[in-house]
């Protein structure tokens, strides 16, 4: 027993670290429970072709990406903190209505209804402020019990063991590849099936409050 508590505090002692996302996905969120000291890089060149603008949510053919278009393009190369978002199309509205025609039927929709329908009516300069944002009220209704903060300089490569570098593990291209450790009831699940690691919104549209005791007790 004693053995047992000194290996869960070294794990909860431990950081992990992730790139600024748009609505994360499940996974993500699970592995965040599991340490004591969240970091999210700030320091970071954008990356194309991730999560930083982009989330995955269900319909009912299927997956739907919502991307966040951005100024200068996706495959510009400078810091992140400089990523500025692009009004000149209305994707807010687009985002917002089609998680409206998606989950307008979910059990708890309307639970976290007017936050989202007020946050996609502000207008964010820059893409890393928007996602931190969107992180700070996760970190709120799932109740994640880590301390985030943002990282003091880039640093390559961490050494082994003191902290998780989970940087650009979730991408579009794989994060399909490992079962999802979370499973609950979708909207379209009878005729699509379960669709695994969707953005965190899937899941607190579907299982609301309970997301929390999901994330906690499921075992991967």
């Amino acid at each position: 027993m004693q053995l047992l508590k000194k290996m869960n505090n070294q794990i909860l002692n431990r950081s992990i670290i992730i790139e600024n996302q748009y609505f994360m996905n499940i996974d993500c969120i699970y592995n965040l429970f599991k340490f004591s000291n969240v970091e999210i890089e700030q320091y970071e060149c954008y990356q194309k072709m991730s999560f930083r603008n982009r989330c995955v949510v269900a319909g009912a053919n299927g997956l739907i990406q919502l991307s966040v278009p951005l100024e200068n393009g996706r495959g510009q190369k400078c810091p992140v903190r400089d990523v500025r978002v692009n009004y000149a199309e209305a994707w807010q509205k687009q985002h917002w209505r089609t998680l409206f025609s998606c989950y307008g039927n979910a059990p708890f929709f309307e639970f976290y209804r007017d936050w989202l329908e007020a946050f996609y009516q502000k207008e964010f300069v820059f893409l890393f402020d928007m996602n931190m944002e969107a992180l700070s009220w996760l970190k709120k209704v799932l109740k994640i019990p880590a301390e985030i903060s943002l990282t003091n300089s880039f640093i390559k490569d961490y050494p082994t063991g003191i902290i998780s570098d989970c940087r650009n593990r979730w991408l579009p291209k794989n994060y399909l590849d490992k079962p999802s450790p979370v499973r609950y009831r979708q909207v379209f699940a009878e005729g699509t099936g379960f669709m695994p690691n969707l953005s965190v919104l899937d899941m607190l549209f579907c299982a609301g409050p309970q997301s929390n005791l999901l994330l906690q007790a499921t075992d991967a």
